[in-house]
């Protein structure tokens, strides 16, 4: 699938690093580099130059995640820069501030994706962003005093959270003799949001003027739970919590992290059975967003939508028979899978060849309700452009930057698993609308079903004495102090990265999440301007955001 040759871990035998001092002068204080990427640390003053040099003269033009942690003399910042060309060239852009006055110039006017990202770092860690266009919390209220992930946090104050009724973004145009606007709350009940997300919309008419989304109602402290956990045993539940349609890929991106961080090597058999579960995890994911949208677009129960979950329940009645569970699987370990394919493994192989003997019949059923339906052309149609240029400023990733024809995807550019030995196509299209993510998703499934079915070829054919479905990983890890890794998979939402970094014991120092669905809400706004209302429940829909991701 790709003429780069890579072990379980992901790194390029061929890994042209960039001469940065050259590149950016004396804006570079001092090296960082870090397992996955070279490092550089900057001042705070010169973020925008710096990272506008490193996307417009040397390509890094996908800031895919930003991290943002507290050491006892200093606060930091670590902007993650990729090339959506080849996100196998990385780059990690360090800023520190100082403990008693942590403002750092903010990163936004560069990439636009950094306007959630800097924001959650406001909120969480205290970090302050000169130059940010609106520096206010995102996942707790406006009234919250401290911030969680400083060291200095009193756990035991009080908070008072104050009720802003009917808070309209554009008040002053509220009432004037031009517009009728109208402000309105859409959620945070789960049907309209695919979750609990407060969409505050401002309307004209019907047209969408101002649309805010409000995030931060189920945020569960996944970040810092797994700090506390132990990197051998006590992480890998957690991960299928994450986004909970697709929970081998969210394991997989734990583990890709882990066994970079580690050293750690993965048997081609475990390396086979990881690559078939993820993609089952995929048809599962996609088969609820295409049935949640149909719910969506429709306004009503539809055929599509049982279809979708009749069909997303065969998927997870294989998945119970790999893993054990239907959606907390429990089932990566750092250096392979828990165990081998159920017994009698014949019957799992057919049941699974059953499903996807069957599968190009339902696709074409999906095609007749949805692609060809008129109604659901004139919904989705022309509606929630996203351009590709703004897609990657936004740092989009997965179906929605696939659907404005961004040909981006970590299984084939930054290969890992089985994948670069397996024959599939990346799916893209071109239309930048809602209806392009659909066909998008659709042309997905089939694109999984192929993979599975190599997969099982594979496995059915494997030696029974090379069977390895773990390597020998030590009970206890304890990676070097201040080794720092950030690693990513390709979700079903997109671009799934973990940060990591480690202090010498056996949990993380800071453990990062960098969630697809955070920096594709983001765009919401961008999309949805001009808009219909019913246009803006379509253009959410057509993101496929799942908020326990979102909020982590």
């Amino acid at each position: 699938m790709s003429s780069r040759s890579t072990h379980e871990s992901g790194t390029a035998e061929s890994d042209p690093r960039p001469d940065l001092e050259r590149l950016l002068g004396d804006a570079v204080r001092a090296r960082d580099d870090h397992l996955n990427a070279p490092g550089v640390v900057v001042r705070p003053d010169e973020v925008q130059s710096v990272l506008a040099t490193l996307r417009d003269d040397s390509g890094f033009d996908h800031c895919s995640c930003v991290t943002a942690q507290q050491y006892p003399d200093r606060f930091e910042t670590i902007y993650h820069l990729k090339s959506y060309d080849d996100p196998t060239r990385e780059v990690s852009v360090v800023v520190p501030t100082s403990v008693d006055d942590p403002v750092s110039e903010s990163a936004e006017p560069v990439f636009r994706t950094a306007e959630w990202h800097e924001r959650e770092a406001f909120d969480l860690v205290g970090i302050e962003y000169d130059g940010h266009p609106d520096l206010r919390r995102i996942l707790l209220p406006e009234t919250w005093q401290g911030h969680p992930l400083s060291p200095s946090y009193d756990r035991e104050q009080t908070q008072i959270v104050t009720l802003s009724e009917h808070a309209n973004p554009i008040a002053d145009d509220e009432h004037d003799d031009v517009t009728d606007t109208m402000f309105l709350n859409i959620g945070p009940h789960h049907p309209s949001t695919h979750g609990v997300m407060h969409v505050e919309a401002v309307l004209d008419g019907e047209t969408v003027v101002d649309v805010d989304p409000d995030v931060g109602y189920i945020h569960r402290c996944e970040e810092q739970m797994c700090q506390q956990g132990t990197y051998r045993h006590q992480i890998m539940p957690y991960p299928d919590r994450w986004d909970w349609m697709a929970g081998l890929c969210n394991e997989w991106a734990y583990a890709r992290a882990a066994e970079d961080l580690a050293d750690l090597d993965v048997p081609d058999y475990a390396r086979v059975i990881r690559t078939m579960g993820a993609e089952l995890s995929r048809l599962a994911s996609h088969f609820i967003s295409l049935g949640t949208y149909a719910l969506d677009v429709f306004g009503e129960f539809t055929a599509t939508f049982q279809y979708a979950i009749r069909d997303r329940e065969l998927v997870l009645d294989l998945l119970e028979d790999l893993t054990g569970q239907r959606m907390m699987y429990n089932y990566f370990r750092l250096g392979g899978v828990a165990w081998d394919l159920p017994e009698p493994r014949e019957e799992f192989v057919e049941q699974c060849r059953d499903f996807l003997d069957g599968l190009p019949a339902k696709i074409d059923e999906y095609h007749d309700l949805l692609v060809t339906n008129e109604i659901f052309q004139r919904r989705c149609m022309d509606t929630g452009i996203l351009e590709p240029a703004v897609a990657k400023q936004y740092g989009c990733t997965g179906p929605v930057a696939r659907g404005s024809g961004i040909d981006y995807d970590l299984r084939r550019d930054d290969p890992y698993g089985y994948y670069e030995n397996i024959e599939w196509d990346v799916v893209t299209e071109d239309g930048c609308d809602n209806f392009a993510r659909v066909l998008v998703r659709l042309r997905e499934v089939e694109e999984s079903a192929k993979i599975v079915e190599q997969c099982l070829d594979l496995l059915a054919e494997w030696p029974e004495d090379e069977r390895t479905v773990q390597s020998n990983v030590p009970r206890t890890l304890k990676p070097d102090p201040g080794t720092e890794t950030y690693r990513a998979v390709e979700g079903a939402k997109g671009e799934l990265g973990i940060y990591v970094r480690s202090d010498g014991t056996d949990t993380p120092a800071r453990f990062k999440i960098r969630s697809p669905c955070f920096s594709n809400l983001s765009v919401l706004p961008t999309v949805t301007d001009g808009e219909y209302v019913a246009d803006l429940v379509a253009a959410i829909g057509s993101l496929d955001c799942i908020m326990g991701e979102v909020d982590r």
